[in-house]
């Protein structure tokens, strides 16, 4: 977090009004006054020739000055020219060629006059040139034939152009030529090789001249390079020698200067523009450049290095900046020097320029000019535009050489006089006007001003006058009688009031005062003082990953009479808001922060007067750019050296570099971790295989992740060798009864060590000790045919390729396939642990009927039939299998109460053998399922109704139900209470002791064997007591009883209508053949009672319930437990338990009448009774 320094606008408003201070006191335009010129061309005019030509001139004056011009010192007739005008109330020239003519007619020397009867003003010589872009001469180049290590200078030579033009070096084919410390353009164009390579010819080479206001490329014939070389490009070891001159017979040599020549020159500059110093040297290695300054150092505050240190430029020079400076070339050979001697030379400029004189008749006053240079330049004076010597003598001016004293004006004195000093270099040239007026004191600003000032700053009120002789001035606060000068303020001579450091006892009115012998006037300011700007919670420099969430506080207190606003920046560049980003008054909230977002931001909290500013940074964690320039080194047979240049680690330092292969023998286009080094690195010795064309990437990785990979390194390949190593993972399987499948793992490009990789596969069976068979295979499998059964067989695979054999290789042993097995598990015996779980036990048979591996015993069962009469099973079988050669087992997981059928089998690799004898059993009866459809409802605030349905799994003779229950309100819970049920109860109803209390139930099933699973539910939340209170004193709301007075009093109203109507013979409609009682009302419940079913929509079991149309159906149930028998009537056993399917026949009672919504409407009724 940083604070920088805001600029207080009071105090650069001071620094204005400091620098307005110091000027001349300006005559206001309505008074008598000489020309001043206000704005002229530049003195180097250069213009477009495709546009017109503008020459500036304009000038102020009362009366209003009129223009005229000179060209080369002579009379210009504008009026002449048809071409030429000059702009209304100005002396602007405009030279118009649309119809036609050359601008260059008009190249040379304008001067302006602008005159009025006080006076005459004078421009500066302004110089008209139209800008060159000459076209480059055609010429033939012959090749450049140069001996590699040697120096070459390719010249540029461009046509002469007006202004210079740009140059740059490119190919024809206009790639940009890359430059480095070896080759370099210089100042003056040309293009410099300190020594020649090779690859230099891979390009030819043109300059390339780009002219400024034709906005044209013109382009020079192309350079091509022949290089004569003892070694060819493509020789990659010598390329990537640590030594790359000497190995590929470049003989070093000592540096020498291509530029500038010999050993010193000399260079004049003049003071105030750049110093450009220029070294390139020659020399193999290529040589370094270094600068110095003879008896000191250079100026670091202004000296920048640029073209790979080649050159030195000194910035704005002074006089201090000459001497002798000295560059030095060196490499491993040698060094030499260069120096240059800088003269610095100076075209005039202004110590004192001469300002307007206004004087009082009668007042003395001078004028200054006064200038340096070097050499020292000259002045002259003039007056009126005319050199002062042929001037009409004035017996009230004396000349002193750059100095002209006024004694006693008089009115006659007014003119205006130029001062041009001018050397060698170049020239000055202003106007100063004298002015002689008796004008009593004015004020020029408007009256009554507000100012508002931030405390604590620096301020200054003006107060701008006019008078002459020039007034004094006071300034007084609230009307005091006291000037106000000294102490915390202090009054310039322009009139304006400094308040130093301003407090809250400043504010106030202040009247400012101008006097003089003619007379006085004042003006008033008013002076608010503001609290200043501040941020008092700063953004605090933070540091994130991408695609987190950042705020950046500001939290700022400002005056509250001033309009806040706060904004922000990155990187010193207004903030784009986007959708990423939310401003909100006191915070900047990033989201999802992305790399881009790294950077400085500032928070500006500004009002109309003042601001502050807090800045911070935000490091955004990013994965790292991918390495570049790879370099293989150090080649040898069996290792390299690879280096690379790590790119930025964004904020996040690299961890390790991942360096990965790629080969195009086996997998081209596939890459392969190779080696990983640490993060610190960035050079690694690589161990390589035989017979393998490399190439190579780096991957970065820090904590954020992995960069992409870098480009590729060049290939490298290593000789071949006879393999060291065999296939792995070999393996002699069956895939038929009489064949044997052998295979392996495949070697990949860095184990095969050599071209034509290929396997040698040998196999006997392992009892017979037979010779070997073997055969010679190109891929990754072999099929041996015409086998024994499931026999072992010694297998044997080894490598090899061109070069030779691979090591012996280890012996596997393998099987031939196998066929099914040939017999069934005896003597079967089962034993009934519990109601779903049994035990078996039986021999095991021969391995010699197996034919194969036994994998397991597996036993076939399946559900017959369950002891409860009319239930329906499913007979789908079942197996458990037992792994290995074990005698017994356990299946679990059987349904109680119910008749099973069992077989066994063996099974090897290729399936399942003849079935055992089929064996019976019986499980008992067990413990039940949970009841299903357990359902608590509550129909009114004193009973709770319960509901349930049959087990799905009775699993034995239902003996009844188990209900438990118990009263909670919050943590307090009642006594429990026990109910029991016979198997044919599936309700019960519960009266509640409190309407406040819920309860919880829990309900089981049982046999005789015991409870089964439970199942609990607990009772809806009671509603609040405001809600009952109103359903229950419905009758007695005002609300209602307005309700029903209303809707009485609008079917009296139709009654009348209606009535009225009959009376006058009128029609209306009457229905026919209906017969719709008045009486009924539906009936409704009285009770407020409220169903809380956790069923939507349904209807309260066993009730009755009012339909739609009028009728009343009896509730009917849609219970069922037809998953316990296969159809017909409920039965029960002959000890009393349920054992089939119930049914509750519905009785659907049709209603008679047609009782119809329509009924209970008031129109209706009405047409009822008419």
């Amino acid at each position: 977090m940083a604070r920088p320094q805001p600029p207080p606008w009071g105090h650069a408003a001071f620094l204005l009004c400091l620098l307005g201070i110091g000027r001349a006191i300006e005559i206001p335009m309505d008074l008598p006054q000489p020309p001043t010129i206000t704005k002229q061309s530049v003195k180097d005019h250069i213009v477009d020739p495709r546009d017109n030509i503008l020459i500036e001139c304009e000038a102020k004056g009362n009366p209003a000055p009129s223009f005229h011009w000179t060209r080369n010192s002579r009379f210009f007739n504008v009026a002449k020219d048809p071409r030429v005008s000059m702009r209304r109330r100005s002396g602007t020239l405009v030279i118009d060629f649309r119809s036609g003519g050359r601008p260059e007619e008009y190249e040379g020397e304008y001067q302006c006059f602008a005159r009025n009867k006080f006076g005459t003003a004078l421009s500066n010589r302004i110089r008209l040139q139209v800008s060159k872009s000459p076209l480059w001469p055609k010429e033939n180049l012959d090749p450049v034939v140069v001996q590699e290590g040697a120096p070459l200078t390719l010249q540029c030579n461009p046509p002469p152009g007006l202004p210079s033009p740009v140059i740059f070096w490119m190919s024809s084919s206009m790639e940009p030529i890359t430059q480095d410390k070896r080759v370099s353009q210089g100042h003056n164009g040309d293009l410099y090789f300190s020594n020649v390579l090779v690859q230099d010819m891979q390009t030819d080479y043109s300059c390339n001249a780009r002219f400024h206001f034709t906005h044209t490329i013109q382009q020079k014939n192309p350079f091509t390079l022949k290089v004569l070389t003892n070694h060819p490009y493509n020789d990659s070891s010598l390329r990537n020698h640590p030594d790359m001159y000497s190995a590929r017979g470049v003989a070093e040599r000592t540096p020498s200067f291509m530029y500038p020549q010999g050993t010193s020159s000399s260079q004049m500059v003049l003071r105030g523009t750049d110093l450009l110093l220029e070294c390139i040297a020659s020399g193999v290695p290529t040589p370094d450049i270094a600068w110095y300054k003879k008896g000191g150092d250079l100026p670091s505050d202004k000296a920048k290095f640029e073209n790979f240190n080649k050159a030195l430029r000194i910035t704005s020079v002074s006089e201090e900046d000459s001497g002798e400076y000295f560059c030095l070339a060196s490499n491993k050979m040698g060094s030499i020097r260069h120096t240059i001697s800088v003269r610095v030379k100076a075209a005039p400029y202004w110590l004192e320029e001469p300002k307007n004189l206004i004087l009082a008749p009668g007042e003395d006053g001078r004028l200054v000019c006064r200038a340096n240079g070097n050499p020292k330049p000259t002045v002259q004076w003039m007056v009126n535009g005319e050199p002062l010597q042929s001037a009409p003598p004035n017996p009230n001016r004396e000349v002193a050489g750059d100095t002209i004293i006024f004694r006693d004006t008089q009115i006659s004195s007014r003119a205006v006089y130029q001062c041009n000093t001018s050397n060698e270099h170049g020239y000055l040239l202003a106007n100063a006007f004298v002015s002689v007026l008796d004008v009593p004191p004015r004020m020029l600003s408007p009256r009554n001003q507000l100012i508002r000032v931030i405390l604590y700053n620096r301020t200054r009120l003006d107060c701008p006058f006019f008078g002459s002789p020039i007034p004094t001035l006071r300034w007084f606060k609230n009307g005091q009688g006291s000037n106000l000068d000294g102490g915390n303020y202090h009054v310039y001579e322009n009139g304006s009031l400094e308040i130093k450091m301003i407090r809250k006892e400043d504010q106030g009115i202040y009247t400012c005062v101008a006097t003089n012998i003619l007379g006085k006037a004042e003006n008033q300011v008013r002076l608010e003082v503001k609290d200043p700007t501040r941020i008092f919670r700063m953004p605090e420099d933070q540091t994130a990953k991408r695609g987190t969430t950042v705020q950046l506080e500001c939290r700022v207190k400002h005056d509250p009479s001033l309009k806040l606003t706060v904004s922000w920046l990155k990187d010193d560049e207004p903030l784009y808001i986007g959708n990423r980003m939310k401003k909100e008054d006191d915070s900047l909230t990033i989201f999802g922060v992305a790399e881009r977002d790294h950077g400085s931001y500032t928070c500006i909290a500004s009002t109309e007067l003042d601001q502050d500013l807090a800045k911070a940074y935000l490091t955004v964690l990013g994965r790292p750019d991918r390495p570049r320039d790879l370099e293989l080194t150090d080649l040898a047979e069996r290792n390299v050296r690879l280096t690379w240049i790590p790119g930025d680690d964004n904020n996040s330092p690299i961890t390790e570099y991942v360096v990965q292969f790629e080969e195009d023998q086996f997998q081209p286009g596939v890459w392969h971790d190779h080696s990983k080094f640490p993060g610190g690195v960035n050079s690694g010795v690589l161990q390589l295989s035989p017979y393998v064309n490399y190439q190579f990437r780096v991957i970065a990785v820090n904590e954020v992740g992995s960069s992409h990979p870098s480009l590729p390194s060049e290939r490298y390949r290593t000789s071949g060798a006879p393999p060291e190593s065999n296939p792995g993972d070999v393996k002699g399987e069956g895939t038929r009864k009489n064949n044997m499948e052998i295979t392996w793992t495949p070697m990949n490009a860095t184990s095969a060590f050599g071209p034509n990789l290929r396997y040698i596969v040998r196999w006997r069976r392992r009892e017979t000790r037979e010779t070997w068979n073997n055969v010679t295979v190109w891929g990754s499998r072999y099929v041996v045919g015409q086998t024994p059964v499931y026999v072992p067989y010694e297998i044997r695979v080894q490598a090899e390729n061109d070069f030779g054999k691979g090591p012996e290789p280890d012996t596997v042993i393998g099987y031939s396939g196998e066929d099914y097995p040939r017999a069934a598990p005896t003597d079967v015996k089962v034993r009934v642990l519990n109601s779903t779980a049994i035990s078996l036990q039986w021999n095991r048979v021969y391995s010699d009927t197996v034919q194969g591996q036994l994998r397991e015993y597996r036993a076939y069962y399946w559900r017959e039939s369950s002891l409860l009469k009319n239930l329906w099973v499913s007979q789908k079988r079942q197996h458990a299998s037992f792994s290995g050669d074990r005698l017994r087992g356990v299946v679990s997981r059987l349904f109680p109460y119910s008749n099973y059928k069992l077989e066994m089998v063996v099974v090897n690799g290729r399936g399942d053998g003849p079935r055992s004898e089929t064996k019976e059993f019986t499980t008992p009866e067990g413990v039940p399922s949970a009841p299903r459809r357990f359902r608590v409802r509550q129909p009114n605030l004193q009973t709770i109704t319960l509901e349930w349905d049959h087990p799905e799994h009775p699993n034995g003779i239902l003996t009844g139900y188990s209900l438990r229950y118990a009263a909670f309100n919050g943590t307090k819970v009642g006594k429990q209470m026990v109910e029991n049920f016979s198997p044919n109860d599936t309700k019960f109803t519960v009266q509640r002791a409190d309407h406040v209390s819920r309860y919880r139930f829990t309900l089981s099933a049982r046999t005789q064997v015991g409870a089964g699973e439970a199942v609990t539910e607990e009772s809806p939340a009671p509603p609040n007591e405001a809600y009952t209170n109103n359903q229950a004193d419905i009758a007695t709301q005002g609300w209602f009883i307005g309700l029903m007075c209303a809707i009485a009093l609008l079917v009296l109203i139709l009654l009348i209508v209606c009535f009225i109507k009959r009376s006058r013979g009128g029609k209306y409609p009457v229905r026919e053949k209906k017969d719709v009682p008045l009486g009924p009302e539906d009936p409704k419940e009285e009770d407020g009672s409220f169903d809380y079913s956790d069923e939507d929509n349904k209807p309260l079991q066993g009730g009755s319930q009012t339909s739609l149309d009028g009728t009343i159906k009896q509730q009917e149930s849609d219970d069922s437990l037809v998953d316990y028998g296969e159809g017909g009537e409920g039965q029960f056993n002959e000890d009393g338990s349920f054992i089939g399917q119930y049914t509750v026949k519905k009785d659907k009672e049709e209603t008679e009448g047609n009782e119809s919504s329509e009924a209970t409407s008031p129109v209706n009724a009405i047409y009822s009774l008419a």
